[in-house]
């Protein structure tokens, strides 16, 4: 079955932003999210979930363990287990990226200062 952000689950997240599950299971977990201008994830690591994120238009900044990357379309960036992350739009315009998560990280987000 073919699957886009168009026929998903669709959930959101924080106060403006979307997520659709395109592939939800418990060994593998593929999101395509999307942000809003000026808003951010809440800084977080996983337990056991290895996660790489694309971006698929705008230009988001992901901070990884205190080091913080700007990345543009059809750039990702690779975060191991024990990794505090995360995800800030600080431009005027929203982003798209995938989140994939292996195992899902449903159920394993800690909290970071």
């Amino acid at each position: 079955m073919k699957i886009s952000k168009h026929n998903a689950e669709h959930y959101t997240w924080g106060s403006q932003c979307d997520g659709w599950h395109l592939v939800n299971q418990q060994e593998l977990s593929v999101i395509h999210e999307r942000m809003p201008s000026q808003t951010a994830e809440v800084r977080h690591y996983h337990q056991q979930s290895r996660q790489f994120f694309f971006v698929l238009s705008g230009n988001p900044t992901l901070e990884v363990d205190g080091e913080r990357f700007t990345l543009t379309p059809q750039e990702g960036i690779e975060v191991p287990p024990h990794i505090p992350h995360q995800m800030f739009n600080q431009s005027s315009s929203d982003v798209e990226f995938l989140v994939i998560s292996q195992p899902t990280s449903k159920g394993d987000r800690i909290l970071a200062e």
